[in-house]
Order: structure tokens, then C-alpha cells, then sequence
């Protein structure tokens, strides 16, 4: 099995959210399980000789975009289990400060330019290499035209007759949507400007043109697969998902243990495990000296660690806090986002001083101190397609706080008292007064029934949501996309 997966991010090379850890997890444990696995993405600004092992290869692509020629070069990271990383070189679209867009300006004006090229390259390098896939699997709005060009522009290479194309969503909210005279651009015939293939409500629909050409369609949980098949969260494309509903699976997105243990991380204060968690208690009393807190093991330590917008439901957290924080409460904020968010937590900080701290930025050391030093994470998001926070949360005996929605609900299992079952806490719906009762009922199992609590750790520790799991699922996907686009063309 040969797959080449495409791809706007991969960590550590470059990351804004959980697609880039799928993507430097997945792509190694498919290796491990024989696949041929090759991910090409762009070439951004921080991707460079002396960050990251990259070689340059004599590799030179050119494509062609509405009458103008573009070239590319490409760079090459072979990665564990020899997973091949490569990187698409165009300074003119991708040698820039951000992935996608600046904070003050908001997205680039030329994405649709930018990622267009990126897929038509994708099928360009295959046919230059000579190399056939028996999979192409893209990843979000960015990668999504693969597909299309697979069934289009390029149905008639031989190369290419026999490839399946997966489609995989991460986040469905964010669809690549740009005006109708991009059409030209995209390079395909004005007949597929319908509400059948990749018009929407006027506009072109990068996601939606995806989805409806490719072969099989995932998402990054089953919860998640389900929600997305009705109007609250289907963001005007259930329409199209219901009718591809049997082509459509949720596969649970896994954890790399290897960087993601509190055994072996680098970054906490002192290791520790679900048999000895002696070593927490440190990780505490370094993280409360880190964040400016006042020091005292027995204070409940709460964080969020987000993204900071609408989504994420940090807004919420924000509208609940006075309600809260008369319970003698910690809080510790990790994440940036939207400025209306700063502003807000910057706010709570300096009006609970040594009760909340606020690190306004992406920093992943403190991230694994975080995981490490709280006794909850809180996770309040208004929908979830996966979530990973929760699962690394699991594994650090930082009890999650979640919303019951997506891949949160299908992970945090509720906890019970009698019987003793369950990992974490659920609310729902995501509102400021659901989240406040249950948080103020994690509080008091923490403080009331110490050993109750930490069993409740133990038990999230030892879930197991590796990703050697999730890998052999998307193999049976590839495998099941592959014998259908067989039979479809013999």
C-alpha cells in the first residue's frame, strides 16, 4: 500500500492547531504497519536547513494557474519508520509569518491561489517520480481540490486511473470559501460550478468540492461523524454528508506517547505514573511558582489550554469565572486567539492577582508543565470534532472538564460515584451554567473524597489511546477505498 497524504501542516515542521500533530503521528505509525507513506505540505517560512533535517532534492515542479507558470521546488525529511516528509519550495506563496493569515488582516487574499497550487503540485509530483499511489488522502479545506483534480484534470493519466481518494475532516468549520471567479484559477470546466459538485450558495467551496469527489470521506471521531450529519453542526454541507452518509466514518484521533507521558517528559518538573504519583505534587508546586500563583498544593489548579476563540468556548470560562472563583479557585490559561480574548483574561488576571495567570501565546514546554502541573483541564468547546487535549489530559491525571459534544464526549467517560466508574466531567448544553455546576462538582469530589480522586486519575491514566489503534483503522479505510475504485473501473 502506497498513500501519499497532502497536507497544510505537520509537527513539528508547522502547526496551528491538532491537524499538525495527526499529521507527525499517523504518517509514522501507518509506516510501522508496512505502508508506504509520503505527506507533502508547504514549505513555509520557519522551515528551514537549520531548524529541521531537510535536504534539498533535484526535484522542480511546474504548474500552470490561469495563464501564469509557477515553479516549485522540493525539500525532504525521512522521518521514523521511514515515513518521507516533503516540502513544496514557492517563496512567493508560502515564505511568510503565518500559515494562513495575519492576526491583524485575517486571511491571506490569495489562499485560494496558494492551495490550489499546492494540490495540482501534489498530482504533479506523482507523474514526475513516476510513482503510483494507490491512495491520495487529503486533509482539510487546503488539500481538499486533490480529489477533484483526480477525477478531473487528470482522470485520463494512466498513473493516476487506479487511485483512491480519501477525504479527511478535521474541523468542518473552516471550508476554504472564495468568490466564484476563482473558478478560472482552479482550472477545471464551469459545468462543475453547481450546487451538485462545487458551488455553494454562489461561492466556491473548496471543502465541498472535496467531498464530493472523493471516495471516502472520514472524520476525526465517531461522535463527531454523527454531528455533523445534522443542521446545528453540519455548516450548510449536511446536505452533501447525508448523502454520502455511507462513504463516511469517524476514526478517534490517538496520542504519541512518546512525547506525551509523564514517565518520560523532558519538560515536567518530575516524571511520574498512575503507580507512583508522587511526582505530581512537584509538577504543581513548579507550575504555580511558574504562573506567579500563590503556592498551596491544596488549591484546586484548573487550566485551559486553547485556542483562544468562540469554539473553544473560552468565552464561557470567562462569563462563569466570578461564579467560581469564590470556591478558592486556581486558574491557568494557555493559548492565543482572537484579541477580544486576550483582552478578557488579561483582565481576570489582574483583578484576581495570584488566583489566575494568562500565557497569551503558543509555547509548547509550558503546555507539557501545564498537563503536568493541574489538577484539571478544563475543555469547554461549543463543538469538538476530536480533541486531543483531553486525551493528553487522561494520561497526566489532570482530570478533563468537558463539553458533551464530539470526540470530548466519546472520550471522558462521566464519573460516577457509585458505582466508582469514569475518567472526567461532562456538561452540557455549552453554557456558562453548565459549566459551573460541573466544575463546582469536580471541586468538591477533589476536596471531599481525596482517595475517590485519585483513583478518578489513575483510572484516565491508564486509557489507552494510542495511535497504533487509530493507524490500522485508516488502514482498513485505504484498503476498503482502494478495492471500490478497482471495482468501479473494471
Amino acid at each position: 500500500m502506497r498513500v501519499l497524504m497532502v497536507t497544510p501542516e505537520a509537527t513539528p515542521f508547522a502547526q496551528t492547531g491538532g491537524l499538525g500533530e495527526v499529521l507527525s503521528a499517523l504518517p509514522v505509525e501507518l509506516a510501522a504497519l508496512g505502508v508506504e507513506v509520503d505527506v507533502l505540505m508547504p514549505k513555509y517560512r520557519g522551515i528551514n536547513p537549520d531548524n529541521f533535517n531537510i535536504t534539498k532534492s533535484n526535484v522542480s515542479i511546474e504548474v500552470t494557474l490561469n495563464a501564469k507558470n509557477v515553479k516549485a521546488g522540493l525539500w525532504e525529511h525521512v522521518g521514523k519508520n521511514g515515513a518521507r516528509y516533503g516540502f513544496l519550495e514557492c517563496d512567493d506563496y508560502y515564505d511568510r509569518d503565518y500559515l494562513y493569515g495575519t492576526p491583524e488582516t485575517g486571511d491571506y487574499e490569495d489562499n485560494a491561489e496558494r492551495f490550489v497550487f499546492l494540490t495540482r503540485a501534489a498530482l504533479e509530483l506523482a507523474l514526475q517520480e513516476g510513482r503510483h499511489y494507490d491512495v491520495f488522502h487529503s486533509h482539510d479545506w487546503q488539500a481538499a481540490l486533490t480529489a477533484v483534480y483526480l477525477r478531473t484534470l487528470y482522470a485520463g493519466e494512466p498513473l493516476l486511473r487506479n487511485s483512491a481518494a480519501v477525504m479527511t475532516i478535521h474541523n468542518l468549520g473552516y471550508q476554504g470559501i472564495f468568490w466564484h471567479l476563482d473558478m478560472p484559477l482552479v482550472g477545471v470546466g464551469w459545468e462543475f460550478f453547481t450546487p451538485k459538485h462545487m458551488e455553494f450558495h454562489g461561492k466556491l467551496n473548496f471543502l465541498k468540492s472535496g467531498l464530493v469527489f472523493a471516495d471516502l470521506i472520514n472524520t476525526v471521531s465517531p461522535g463527531y461523524r454523527n454531528e455533523i450529519l445534522t443542521s446545528e453542526f453540519g455548516f450548510g454541507l449536511e446536505g452533501i454528508l447525508q448523502e454520502k452518509k455511507d462513504r463516511l466514518s469517524g476514526i478517534l484521533n490517538g496520542v504519541d506517547y512518546s512525547l506525551w507521558n509523564p514517565q518520560t517528559d523532558l519538560y515536567a518538573a518530575q516524571s511520574y505514573s498512575a503507580e507512583d504519583l508522587t511526582g505530581k505534587s512537584v509538577c504543581k508546586d513548579e507550575l504555580q511558582r511558574l504562573a506567579g500563583l500563590q503556592l498551596n498544593p491544596h488549591k484546586p489548579l484548573i487550566a485551559v489550554v486553547s485556542r483562544l476563540s468562540s469554539q473553544k468556548g473560552v468565552d464561557i470560562v470567562a462569563e462563569a469565572f466570578d461564579s467560581i472563583v469564590g470556591n478558592d479557585i486556581q486558574l491557568i490559561v494557555l493559548g492565543t486567539g482572537e484579541l477580544q480574548y486576550h483582552h478578557i483574561f488579561n483582565d481576570l488576571v489582574v483583578k484576581y492577582p495570584g488566583q489566575v495567570s494568562a500565557f497569551l501565546k503558543y509555547d509548547y514546554s509550558m503546555a507539557h508543565k501545564i498537563f503536568a502541573g493541574s489538577d484539571m483541564i478544563l475543555i469547554p468547546s461549543r463543538y469538538e470534532p476530536c480533541g486531543l487535549n483531553q486525551l493528553y489530559a487522561l494520561k497526566y491525571g489532570a482530570v478533563p472538564i468537558v463539553t458533551a459534544t464530539g470526540g470530548l464526549t466519546d472520550t471522558v467517560d462521566e464519573f460516577d460515584v457509585d458505582p466508582e466508574t469514569g475518567t472526567g466531567f461532562k456538561f452540557f448544553p455549552p453554557n456558562a451554567i453548565a459549566l459551573e455546576r460541573a466544575v463546582l462538582k469536580a471541586i468538591r469530589v477533589y476536596r471531599d473524597q481525596p482517595e475517590v480522586w485519585k483513583r478518578l486519575m489513575i483510572r484516565g491514566m491508564n486509557k489507552d489511546y494510542s495511535w497504533n489503534r487509530s493507524a490500522r483503522e485508516y488502514l482498513a479505510l485505504y484498503e476498503k477505498a482502494v478495492s471500490e475504485r478497482l471495482t468501479s473501473i473494471e
